[in-house]
């Protein structure tokens, strides 16, 4: 029996190596790369489009706008060329999901504080109360850094429509006037075409980690 062991030994040894160089082969063959999808307005959750926008399936981007943000400074669709961002919709007085988000947002900071090619933009939905003063205030006490993330207040009506008509963002329905109220836990990914490649709910520290996985599944794109 040992004898037999040792006549075959040679050759079991180069059958596992055949095996196992055979199976990297394959493996590498039928591997995929995970690709992010483009989202279309007709491909999203009809609750969070407007109804203006939901038979649309494609070459949907996110719109030209111009707010300012927690310094003073103008910010516009320019500040974002050819960036990945996150995007999300808070106020500084909420008490409930947007501390949460924010501090989300914060981690999502920390995993991208070094590239280039990602940046994050917080739009509030209480312009009139987060003026530029509130956002700085609220900016020093979460940690935002000026270079990565910008805070951003504006006109109303613009803002709403962006998160309702550009984002996808919103379920409830509006114009942004007086009495329209946005309160929203997604985060969006959008990628350097100004596309939406992903939906995140900002409370949930899973999806957190999904949506820093993604991000850089994303710059894989780009390569």
């Amino acid at each position: 029996m040992l004898s037999f062991f040792k006549d075959y030994k040679y050759f079991a040894i180069v059958l596992a190596t055949l095996s196992i160089i055979i199976i990297t082969i394959f493996y590498n063959i039928l591997k995929v790369e995970k690709v992010l999808p483009i989202y279309q307005p007709a491909l999203v959750n009809p609750e969070l489009v407007d109804s203006t926008m939901q038979y649309v399936k494609k070459y949907h981007k996110i719109a030209d706008f111009s707010l300012t943000n927690q310094n003073g400074k103008t910010i516009t669709q320019e500040d974002y060329k050819d960036k990945i961002y996150v995007a999300d919709f808070f106020f500084t007085t909420c008490q409930t999901i947007c501390p949460i988000m924010t501090d989300n947002m914060y981690q999502v900071q920390k995993s991208i504080l070094n590239d280039e090619d990602v940046m994050l933009l917080s739009h509030s939905v209480t312009p009139k109360i987060d003026s530029v003063a509130q956002l700085k205030r609220y900016a020093l006490k979460k940690g935002v850094n000026d270079a990565k993330w910008n805070l951003v207040t504006g006109d109303k009506k613009q803002i709403y429509a962006l998160a309702r008509k550009s984002y996808l963002a919103v379920k409830t329905f509006g114009n942004g006037d007086a009495y329209d109220m946005i309160h929203t836990e997604n985060f969006i990914l959008v990628d350097k075409k100004r596309q939406i490649r992903g939906f995140y709910d900002g409370t949930n520290l899973e999806e957190i980690e999904q949506l820093i996985e993604d991000i850089k599944i994303l710059k894989k794109e780009y390569k």
